[in-house]
């Protein structure tokens, strides 16, 4: 098995991309693009509730949810409806 030696340029070479790729996925996130599925904690910081509330919400069927073992996972697009839903417009 050959050895490969690392230099100092190949260390920054590697910090550079790092970065690159690091401001990249902060600008995707920063304009507004979302995962697909978000887990039950994401939804409630998302949304600043409690863990009763959102369990409220899926029980009375206004979220739907998929679970996978032990694990809860919304559609953001689901999230966008029902916040649009019950949007309150107090401009009248």
């Amino acid at each position: 098995m050959a050895k490969e030696i690392i230099t100092t340029d190949d260390l920054m070479i590697f910090k550079l991309e790092l970065f690159d790729e690091l401001k990249r996925l902060f600008n995707e996130q920063s304009k507004g693009k979302h995962k697909r599925y978000v887990k039950s904690g994401e939804v409630r910081k998302l949304l600043n509730i409690s863990w009763g509330t959102l369990q409220n919400i899926r029980i009375n069927g206004n979220l739907p949810y998929t679970k996978i073992g032990g694990t809860v996972f919304y559609d953001w697009d689901d999230i966008q409806r029902v916040m649009e839903k019950y949007k309150v417009d107090n401009t009248d």
